[in-house]
């Protein structure tokens, strides 16, 4: 018996001395498994006399309930240090302000689109919209492209099937809204456009705004008036712009427009290439011939037309280096759009 008390008391000790279950469950299997040393204790209960065995056999199963109380009373407070310690590590101050979901934002050359088609608002042009699978008559013939010209090839444009591409301006949607109407006409047409072009500066599709104003007695000096009014506005700076002469098949006289850099101020740099100037769209009075496959009496009415491409303009107003970034869904490069 003195053996069993001396067991027990170790057993106990240990037990209270045990720092986390696992080690609480290889105690239990030491001591109370198959193979443990109490189990080891009732085998030499057989070396006793008859009379005896009963007593002694109590003896031992009431050290194995105390030794098993224990463990379990020792489990549970293991279990209850544990959850405190997570609820501490865990812990959540409910008065705090909640995590908000990150917001998205316009892409850049939305922003671009809006902020062109706002300006022009003011000017009082509204905004047309057409079909981007487009008929080669509006496409090129009403806009007095010959059949001939090498805007037509294959290698230049996408066609859908014969007789049919991917509009390769925003121009059609101009002589739709004149086929369909009556003058005065003012307007910009924003939209994708597609043409057989991919590098550093180009890609397959781009985004246009075009814009149109037909009326009495418009002139020249009203189309340079708009055009530089509107890149002001557009760079929020006083801008110098100048008009080098030009050829377009649906506009006659036609011009490019240079602006002085917005990133130099005119001084030379590496985004205008040392020249000071940076080419933005191109321009020109209507074609009388486009006005008359339009149903316009070019014997009365004159206009100028404009076309800007929108990612040129993002590309210098935003100081980005690469065309490319625009579309490659970079959520590092989107954000700063926000």
């Amino acid at each position: 018996m003195s053996e069993l008390d001396e067991l027990l008391a170790q057993a106990l000790s240990a037990v209270a001395q045990s720092a986390d279950e696992q080690a609480l469950e290889s105690l239990r299997v030491h001591y109370l498994g198959r193979k443990g040393l109490f189990t080891a204790h009732l085998k030499k209960l057989g070396a006793l006399p008859a009379e005896q065995r009963p007593a002694a056999g109590k003896s031992v199963n009431l050290a194995k309930q105390r030794l098993h109380d224990a463990i379990n009373s020792r489990r549970e407070a293991l279990q209850k240090q544990s959850l405190e310690a997570r609820l501490r590590a865990e812990r959540i101050d409910v008065s705090l302000p909640g995590r908000r979901r990150a917001t998205g934002g316009l892409h850049p050359v939305t922003i671009t689109i809006e902020r062109i088609t706002a300006i022009f608002a003011l000017a009082g042009y509204e905004v047309a919209e057409g079909p981007e699978i487009e008929d080669e008559y509006h496409n090129f013939e009403a806009l007095n492209i010959p059949a001939n010209h090498p805007a037509r090839a294959m290698h230049d444009t996408f066609y859908v099937e014969p007789g049919t591409v991917l509009r390769t301006h925003t121009s059609p949607v101009q002589v739709r809204v004149m086929e369909q109407s009556e003058p005065p006409f003012r307007m910009i047409c924003p939209g994708r456009v597609y043409r057989c072009d991919s590098d550093l500066t180009h890609t397959p599709m781009f985004h246009q705004v075009e814009g149109l104003l037909v009326d009495d007695s418009v002139t020249m000096a009203a189309m340079k008036g708009t055009i530089v009014s509107f890149l002001r506005n557009f760079f929020e700076q006083e801008v110098k712009v100048r008009f080098r002469p030009s050829y377009f098949p649906f506009t006659e006289p036609s011009a490019e427009v240079d602006m002085s850099c917005v990133s130099c101020g005119g001084v030379g740099c590496r985004i205008c290439s040392g020249t000071g100037w940076l080419e933005v769209m191109g321009c020109g009075m209507v074609h009388p011939r486009v006005l008359e496959m339009s149903g316009v009496d070019p014997g009365r009415y004159t206009g100028f037309a404009f076309g800007l491409g929108v990612e040129r303009l993002a590309m210098l107003r935003y100081r980005v280096g690469d065309l490319r970034m625009f579309f490659a869904n970079d959520a590092r490069f989107l954000e700063q759009f926000q």
